[in-house]
């Protein structure tokens, strides 16, 4: 892809996304994540129903009239993106890839960081780290971001999300909103996940296509694994072969749900041709 034809992705991308971070995202986020602590902002004379707790008495002996302290949210906090770059992601059946969605919840979960002075930072994966983004603020830091999803070329095709996870548990010490948004269709992440879960707010995002949820009976068909890069024939007239791929199907979503509320983490599921706007809303009003 050529620089400018990147270019002209990202601008498109950081119009959509800005718009929704600034006009329906920003104070839902703002809200629904909150901030390290209280820290003292100011004093003010003393109103009814106020805190008896909260009075300032050296001030108060001063103006001889009650004062009480006014605290407000230590509200910065640090964004961790972690997106699933494998060959699973490049599938979409309809008029977008799942891995282009991706783009545009990573990019307006960005914005609505950057909204709030929050710093935001990128972790790409495969069934390795493809790439890491130290968490910094600003508007230039979050449209590298964009691009990096738009236009980075994994290594591998494959995933591993405990490999994403124990990297994410080594690389920030301190506590971060982490979102991964991936389409899990692996297993055996639960204890890494724990972990993650123990020191992060952890919310995992799945954005999948309709058609990955059965197959259609289409006779012989040829398939080819995204991730394995493995061409086969499936004879998708066999019932057994249908229902075998639906239940490997429904196994993995359910360990992702299930996995996830056991880890004290949150879940959003995104279907490629719903709007994922209305998903992350009803989200964060959820937790509000």
């Amino acid at each position: 892809m050529e620089t400018k034809e990147i270019l002209k992705k990202v601008r498109k991308i950081e119009i959509k996304t800005r718009r929704l971070s600034d006009h329906i995202f920003s104070g839902e986020y703002h809200t629904s994540f909150k901030g390290r602590g209280m820290t003292f902002s100011e004093v003010r004379q003393y109103q009814y129903g106020d805190d008896v707790r909260a009075i300032d008495w050296n001030v108060t002996a001063r103006y001889n009239e009650p004062y009480v302290k006014v605290f407000e949210e230590e509200r910065e906090l640090t964004m961790m993106l972690m997106v699933d770059c494998s060959g699973s992601e490049s599938f979409g059946s309809k008029n977008q890839f799942k891995n282009e969605i991706v783009t545009e919840i990573a990019a307006t979960l960005a914005f609505s960081s950057t909204q709030n002075n929050d710093k935001v930072g990128l972790i790409l994966f495969s069934d390795e780290i493809e790439l890491f983004i130290p968490p910094k603020k600003g508007k230039s830091h979050v449209l590298r971001i964009i691009r990096e999803l738009i236009e980075f070329k994994p290594k591998s095709k494959k995933t591993d999300l405990a490999q994403a996870l124990k990297f994410l548990s080594g690389v920030m010490k301190k506590k971060a909103i982490v979102f991964l948004i991936s389409d899990f269709m692996v297993k055996e992440y639960e204890q890494t996940l724990k972990i993650a879960s123990k020191k992060h707010d952890v919310t995992g995002i799945r954005v999948y296509d309709q058609r990955e949820e059965t197959i259609p009976n289409l006779g012989m068909v040829n398939m080819l694994d995204a991730e394995t890069g493995e061409s086969f024939l499936v004879d998708t007239n066999s019932k057994s072969v249908r229902m075998n791929y639906e239940k490997y199907y429904k196994d993995n979503v359910k360990y992702f749900t299930d996995t996830f509320s056991k880890c004290g983490a949150g879940t959003v599921s995104a279907r490629v041709d719903e709007s994922y706007v209305t998903k992350l809303l009803g989200y964060f009003k959820a937790r509000n």
